[in-house]
C-alpha cells in the first residue's frame, strides 16, 4: 500500500496511553516508517523542535495540553508539518475545530489500519510531493 512512498519517513506518535502508542507503532513500523513516541503534548513539541519529523499523529485527549493545542504549537514550529488527530470522540464540532487549526485529518478510535495508512500516505504525498520519490525524504 505504501510502496509509492520512499522511506524512511519519521512519524511522531503522541498518546498518553502506552497501549495506544504501541498499537499505532505496530501499524506503521512494518510499513517502513521510523517512529518517535511521545506521551504528552509538551514532549511532542520538544521532539518537533529537536528532531526531523515528517508527520505527527496526535491523540485528542492528552494531559495538560490537548491534541488541538499541541497541533497549534507544532505548527508554530513547522507550519507545513502534517498533523493527524486521533480521537474516540469525533464530533462535528471537534472536526470543525481541528480543520480550523489545519489538522490534515481526524481519525476516529478505534483506528482502522487501512484508514490510518491511507491517510498517512496521502498527507506525506501532499506535503512532500515529488520528494516522496527522492533519495532523501528529510527536509532540512
Amino acid at each position: 500500500m505504501t510502496s509509492a512512498i520512499q522511506k524512511p519517513y519519521s512519524l511522531l506518535i503522541t498518546d498518553d496511553d502506552p497501549a495506544c502508542r504501541e498499537a499505532l507503532r505496530e501499524i506503521v513500523e512494518p510499513e517502513g516508517y521510523q517512529t518517535v513516541l511521545a506521551s504528552s503534548g509538551e514532549e511532542a513539541v520538544d521532539i518537533v523542535r529537536e528532531e526531523p519529523v515528517h508527520l505527527v499523529l496526535l491523540d485528542m485527549n492528552l494531559p495538560r495540553m490537548s491534541g488541538l493545542e499541541t497541533l497549534q504549537l507544532v505548527h508554530q514550529i513547522n507550519a507545513l508539518l502534517p498533523c493527524i488527530l486521533v480521537t474516540a470522540n469525533a464530533t462535528e464540532e471537534l472536526m470543525r475545530e481541528a480543520f480550523s487549526v489545519r489538522a490534515y485529518s481526524v481519525i476516529p478510535k478505534p483506528v482502522s489500519r487501512n484508514m490510518l495508512l491511507y491517510t498517512i500516505v496521502r498527507a506525506l504525498m501532499k506535503v512532500y510531493g515529488n520528494r516522496a520519490h527522492g533519495d532523501d525524504p528529510f527536509i532540512e
